[in-house]
């Protein structure tokens, strides 16, 4: 299953170094969005969409955590999103909030650890192990992913939220993470 490759990852050459960078530049530039906001602005949705930056945060580390489990262990470690009930949905939901109790530096944090352990993941793992996709709507039947392709499908992501969070973000107060 490994590489051969050492956890630490400031070694890291080639496609593994190339993958860490991805990772790194989408990562960036969704903690950026939430520089010097308060608890309440970070709950704040300030678009028609329930989407806040708080939440997006939140959101994002599950789905990293998520997606690298998939990779260690396949899709016997996955929900089963073609089977949820209402009470999943609405738990689902809460992934994209911050809810009462829970603070921005919080979700940062736990963000933080996410991203590490994917770091040390990228760092060990054969890119060419692959899993079948877990049943949901939006998977195709039978479709495979390798440890690559989830990789980068986490920095895709991860890339695709920051664009949120920074519309979010700059309706929020007029702050950009670009421009």
């Amino acid at each position: 299953m490994t590489s051969g490759t050492s956890g630490d990852t400031a070694t890291l050459t080639g496609e593994r170094a190339d993958l860490l960078a991805t990772l790194a530049h989408a990562r960036h530039f969704l903690r950026f969005t939430a520089r010097d906001l308060t608890d309440e602005q970070a709950r704040q949705r300030t678009t028609a969409s329930e989407l806040t930056i708080g939440g997006l945060i939140k959101h994002v580390a599950a789905v990293e955590r998520n997606w690298a489990r998939f990779i260690v262990h396949g899709p016997a470690e996955s929900q089963d999103y073609s089977a949820m009930t209402e009470a999943d949905f609405a738990a689902w939901a809460d992934g994209f909030r911050l809810l009462p109790g829970e603070t921005l530096a919080g979700v940062l944090d736990d963000y933080a650890e996410a991203a590490s352990q994917t770091d040390e993941l990228l760092a060990t793992v054969d890119l060419d192990t692959g899993h079948p996709l877990p049943p949901a709507p939006w998977n195709p039947p039978n479709a495979r992913w390798s440890a690559r392709r989830t990789l980068l499908h986490i920095a895709a992501e991860t890339a695709q939220h920051a664009g949120h969070a920074d519309i979010i973000r700059e309706a929020l107060d007029g702050a950009k993470s670009m421009g």
